[in-house]
């Protein structure tokens, strides 16, 4: 593609959805800082789209910071990133570590485990509820309808889920609030109606739900598959944060997205012109191992995409880190010497445009007996 397109590559997202791939990192920080020009509203666009295209729910319009501009942009933007700002992360870090041991436990004398399905999506659903304050029965519908939409196989009925389950979260809230973000997002000053509350809680759940579960697989895939790499983390060369980091920069757990519609035609990089209200996404993927800027250390190094640039970055990254780290470091403790079951070729990556996503992580290990929470917390 960069040999015969350069930073700006035409294709199709779907049938009839032509689009611009982004996978120069220059040109990517340029368009992200610049939402005046490259407008994140879609609204203009998907009046053309039909309602069943498969791509649609994770691009159309949604009353929340990610899909608008302006005022609008920063009054979403205000509330969500207030209500984040109210987490307490070592109160996060004892959930997240309680959450590990049950889990850790009940794999450690099995000997073998999928470390997507038995810890990683399972962990990441229940500090999500934790955060948003979600009963179960709730969570496990909008999990299932985020899953939906990232594969693009029945997305309408995933997002039609989705909105279903978080409308119904809000009514609850709305009720009996409590401490935690759908409460911290219904007090603020904004005075978010329930669409509005319900759109800001699609984002949040859309954030971290998908993208941090597969940050933990990835990162743990790349453990065992680079025995190198591994073992420098188990021997204390390098901090899982480390390993988090080579996976943001080189294999991020959402490929491509950072969609934004250009409201007049759009000359970039002095050389292509990209025509008005069709949408330009980012391929992070591409532009972090874009060659113009790959090379050198990027130990401690923050400046990948994965989690976009400019005003529509993620809000918490520090939370983000802090749950898929404290995931790995208890699974490591517990498990140091884990083995894939199967080659790495016959690792299956589930459909879709957007995400970077396994369908299973099958590890074997030698059985061990059940940790206690003193031996966790001592790590």
């Amino acid at each position: 593609m960069r040999e015969q397109f350069g930073s700006l590559v035409p294709i199709w997202l779907a049938p009839d959805v032509p689009a611009t791939l982004v996978i120069g990192y220059r040109t990517a920080l340029e368009i992200l800082h610049d939402p005046e020009h490259f407008a994140a509203d879609p609204r203009v666009w998907q009046r053309d789209i039909p309602r069943h295209c498969p791509v649609l729910p994770m691009m159309q319009w949604r009353p929340n910071a990610l899909r608008s501009t302006g005022i609008e942009h920063a009054r979403y933007r205000q509330a969500t990133v207030a209500a984040l700002e109210r987490v307490d992360l070592h109160g996060t870090h004892a959930v997240v570590e309680e959450i590990a041991l049950a889990r850790i436990n009940g794999l450690c004398g099995l000997g073998r485990a999928d470390v997507l399905a038995d810890f990683a999506g399972p962990l990441v659903f229940d500090v999500i509820s934790a955060l948003l304050g979600c009963h179960p029965d709730i969570g496990e519908r909008a999990a299932v309808g985020m899953a939906m939409m990232f594969d693009t196989i029945d997305a309408a009925e995933g997002n039609a889920l989705l909105v279903e389950a978080l409308a119904e979260l809000v009514r609850r809230k709305r009720g009996r609030p409590g401490e935690d973000i759908t409460s911290w997002l219904l007090a603020h000053p904004a005075g978010l109606d329930d669409e509005e509350l319900v759109h800001q809680l699609v984002t949040i759940h859309a954030a971290a739900s998908e993208p941090l579960t597969n940050l933990i697989v990835n990162t743990l895939l790349l453990m065992m598959t680079r025995p190198d790499f591994g073992g420098e983390v188990a021997d204390g060369a390098v901090s899982t944060r480390d390993a988090l980091e080579h996976v943001l920069f080189y294999d991020p757990p959402i490929a491509n997205f950072c969609m934004s519609y250009p409201r007049q035609p759009q000359l970039i990089d002095d050389a292509v012109w990209v025509p008005a209200h069709q949408p330009i996404v980012i391929s992070l993927a591409a532009c972090n191992n874009d060659p113009d800027i790959v090379g050198g250390d990027i130990r401690h190094n923050a400046s990948h995409l994965a989690l976009g640039a400019g005003p529509h970055m993620c809000p918490a990254p520090r939370l983000t880190h802090l749950i898929a780290r404290d995931a790995i470091d208890q699974f490591l403790d517990a498990l140091p010497e884990i083995r894939l079951a199967v080659t790495p070729e016959q690792l299956r990556w589930r459909p879709g445009p957007f995400h970077r996503a396994l369908e299973a992580l099958p590890i074997v290990f030698e059985p061990v007996p059940p940790l206690t929470v003193p031996a966790l917390r001592g790590h």
